[in-house]
């Protein structure tokens, strides 16, 4: 990603040019689709939950500081989304396969197979946990935020963070070891 770029369309979409919020919108979809995918864990609600973050972005986009980076602001904005959708459906586990293909060479069929449901045992512990301890797995492990910005992204403060992202990683450890007996 381009910083430079990013903050001059940052910059445009806040004086009002939409053609500069949609291409911010192109430039940060995936990233954002792939939080509310992980911590929802089913396609239709994170595709719902991302058109949502963004459409409160840009309702709100005359609040932000365009001197920041947008891309964690449009992240805390979809991870509260996804907290508040968890809390008020308690959603099942979904066990899709939405995980892209690797991008090296391909593993024969016997690891592919393994490999796939490695990564479903993966998502299904990971959907089982808390919202509060999801959260932070998720910003830690696959958006590779600092503390500091789970912190402020959840609005905690770094003492909780580290907690209960210790709790969340001892959970998902037991879970993972069950599985495998």
């Amino acid at each position: 990603m381009n910083i430079a770029k990013d903050r001059s369309l940052t910059k445009l979409a806040a004086q009002g040019d939409q053609n500069a919020f949609g291409e911010l919108v192109q430039l940060h979809q995936s990233a954002v689709f792939n939080v509310a995918y992980r911590m929802l864990g089913n396609r239709q609600d994170a595709e719902d939950i991302t058109q949502e973050a963004f459409l409160r972005a840009y309702k709100a986009f005359n609040k932000f500081d365009t001197d920041r980076p947008l891309r964690p602001w449009v992240k805390k904005i979809v991870t509260n989304l996804c907290l508040n959708r968890i809390k008020a459906h308690r959603p099942t586990l979904s066990l899709e396969n939405g995980l892209p293909p690797p991008k090296e060479r391909k593993p024969g069929p016997e690891a592919q197979s393994t490999k796939r449901e490695e990564d479903r045992q993966i998502r299904a512990a990971i959907l089982s946990l808390t919202p509060r301890y999801r959260a932070v797995i998720e910003l830690r492990h696959f958006q590779d935020l600092s503390y500091e910005e789970i912190a402020k992204t959840l609005s905690k403060p770094l003492s909780t963070v580290k907690s209960d992202l210790f709790r969340a990683r001892k959970m998902l450890a037991e879970k993972l070891q069950e599985i495998k007996r």
